[in-house]
């Protein structure tokens, strides 16, 4: 008799989920503020006292902050499955490194011959444009559309 309903059950499992959630997102906004200006000082202390290895401090702040996003697991309420599922899908689409990286390597090219060109804004709206891909991929994994085809890039 003192069994709960499945439909309720699964009531308070999304409160409790929903609730840890807004609790992990204030520890990580909280943790964001923290590491902006600590990773700001890390970089100008690395400049000015680390000349063997300037970036040690700053790498230092790195390692810290992503032991902390493990430890705060922001989407830990999802479930196994699908976690491996959205996991799959980034590794298939790239991630923002990736995009942001060649964004990167366009810009340095063009940085290299003169300047940025009509034909470096196109390529880094063609990044722009896979980033956007990736996104919506990520929001439907499961979902085949002509979106998902490979582009060719202009």
């Amino acid at each position: 008799m003192n069994q709960i309903p499945q439909q309720h059950g699964s009531r308070w499992q999304l409160i409790r989920d929903l609730a840890v959630f807004q609790f992990k997102l204030l520890a990580d906004g909280l943790r964001d503020l923290i590491m902006s200006p600590v990773s700001l000082i890390a970089g100008l202390s690395g400049l000015l006292f680390f000349h063997d290895n300037p970036s040690k401090p700053f790498h230092d702040v790195l390692a810290l902050g992503k032991r902390s996003e493990r430890w705060i697991n922001l989407f830990g309420a999802l479930p196994r499955k699908r976690r491996l599922t959205e996991s799959m899908a980034v590794a298939r689409t790239g991630s923002l490194d990736d995009v942001l990286a060649r964004i990167e390597q366009v810009m340095v090219e063009q940085y290299e011959k003169g300047g940025l060109t009509a034909s470096a804004k196109s390529s880094i709206d063609f990044s722009l444009d896979a980033l956007a891909r990736g996104v919506k991929r990520l929001k439907a994994p499961d979902s085949e559309s002509d979106d998902d085809q490979p582009d060719k890039r202009p």
